[in-house]
């Protein structure tokens, strides 16, 4: 396995649950770690339980799709697992991924089944961002008999076929936070390739506990999320479908902000606005990434 694999995380302040994933990979498989400007024990952590890992180190955060791209850029081997900080894996999950990669050579992105901290399961595989929306929610859905060929993997973990990856890029460095592995997932099978869940592979995915939320955070990833949103739909379905769009969640967000805020919902009103105000953004052509100075939109 350690001369197939390599594991890249994503860090930023996940000191609460980095030892986590840490303990669970097999000690042998190479890790890169890129670290997006921590001011917590993160890369203290790393540096005592995996002294052999490669940092590499953000100075100003850079999201999570340019940061993992700069990981991957690093990798030499013929996969990379991308693993969340907030991940728990096993040697058997790996290797069942590795198997599986084996069966399908023509497939380039292989997920595992998700559990959460609690132990029900997450759905980890979906149909393309367009057609979600006719599924509604799926609580409670189990995890499929044997192997699946999906449209849309989750990022939080997965293992990618590098030599697909540099054919179709990396990461899009236009997008920081949210929606990057829909994007990758469309641009792998666009290219041909299938995306595959392979239910022999199970890992725990504790899902946020990498951060500790506040106020900025919330307002953060809302925007984030809104924006990130407008910037796909501009990206694949044209810049008038992007239009309408934000229009329309502009509307729908800052009236559902007003609303809240009129029956004193602090969260809420606060997350609509956000989700409006990344609309806006979006719709006005600002980005989303960091400027020189780090400051964050």
């Amino acid at each position: 396995m350690h001369t197939r694999l390599t594991v890249v995380t994503v860090t930023h302040n996940g000191g609460l649950v980095i030892g986590g994933l840490l303990d669970s990979l097999p000690a042998t498989v190479p890790l890169i770690v890129v670290d997006n400007a921590s001011s917590d024990d993160t890369l203290d952590i790393v540096s005592a339980k995996r002294p052999d890992a490669q940092i590499l180190k953000n100075t100003v955060g850079q999201g999570y799709g340019r940061a993992a791209s700069r990981g991957l850029s690093a990798v030499g081997t013929e996969f990379a697992l991308l693993a969340n900080p907030d991940s728990v894996l096993s040697e058997q999950a790996l290797q069942a991924l590795l198997d599986a990669a084996d069966r399908y050579p023509d497939a380039a992105m292989f997920g595992p089944v998700h559990k959460a901290g609690d132990g029900h399961i997450e759905p980890s595989h979906d149909v393309e961002l367009w057609r979600r929306h006719a599924f509604g929610k799926r609580d409670g859905e189990l995890p499929p008999d044997g192997d699946i060929c999906v449209e849309f993997v989750s990022g939080a973990v997965n293992l990618v076929r590098m030599d697909v990856l540099r054919e179709i890029g990396f990461y899009d460095p236009d997008v920081f936070l949210y929606f990057e592995d829909d994007d990758m997932c469309l641009r792998i099978r666009r290219a041909g390739h299938s995306l595959i869940v392979v239910p022999d592979s199970v890992v725990v995915h504790l899902n946020a506990g990498s951060v500790r939320p506040n106020a900025a955070y919330y307002w953060e990833k809302f925007w984030h999320i809104a924006w990130s949103r407008i910037y796909i739909e501009r990206k694949y379905q044209g810049a008038s479908a992007a239009t309408r769009l934000a229009i329309a969640d502009s509307v729908r967000y800052g009236l559902k902000a007003l609303g809240n805020l009129l029956v004193f919902r602090g969260f809420q009103a606060r997350r609509d606005a956000a989700r409006c105000a990344g609309t806006f953004a979006a719709l006005r052509g600002v980005s989303a990434v960091p400027t020189d100075d780090g400051i964050h939109p």
